[in-house]
């Protein structure tokens, strides 16, 4: 299992007063809404009042949504999506070009991006990361909780 050896899910201390941003892509709407509701779990246990969410296409526009919301002063922002390998490399343009323009958005702005697209061989194991109630993990939360505590941690590096 992937999972082993992750944290647990729980909330993230301090980070009540940041603004957040989830964005969602579109596609495969079971494991979508077992992902948002896991990120919605994450922000609410952390006691974070500001949350926007912003739905997009699919898991490609996920890039530009988090660069224009990192340069309009979010402390987070948490990309949620899910691709599911087919016949044509299609998957693996996908999945490249997400992570490479994610992290470049991150790195570009200084804004912590909580990479919840999951790719996956099949609708199995996308279900089965989902967050959903016979899921293993709950990706949602993961990765909602990651950009919470990066964001945390770096607050009083701000303004270095």
């Amino acid at each position: 299992m992937s999972g082993h050896g992750a944290p647990p899910n729980e909330a993230v201390a301090g980070a009540e007063a940041l603004k957040v941003a989830i964005i969602a892509s579109r596609w495969h709407d079971e494991v979508m809404n077992g992902l948002l509701d896991g990120a919605r779990r994450a922000v609410k246990d952390s006691q974070v009042a500001d949350v926007v969410e912003v739905r997009v296409p699919g898991v490609f526009e996920l890039t530009v949504a988090a660069s224009r919301l990192a340069d309009a002063g979010f402390d987070a922002i948490v990309a949620l999506g899910v691709v599911i390998r087919g016949g044509t490399p299609h998957f693996d343009y996908v999945c490249s070009g997400a992570t490479a323009g994610l992290t470049t958005v991150a790195e570009r702005s200084g804004v912590p991006i909580g990479f919840g697209v999951l790719t996956c061989d099949t609708d199995e194991q996308a279900i089965d990361r989902a967050g959903l109630p016979d899921s293993a993990e709950d990706k949602g939360y993961e990765a909602t909780a990651a950009a919470l505590a990066t964001a945390v941690t770096l607050a009083p590096y701000r303004s270095l």
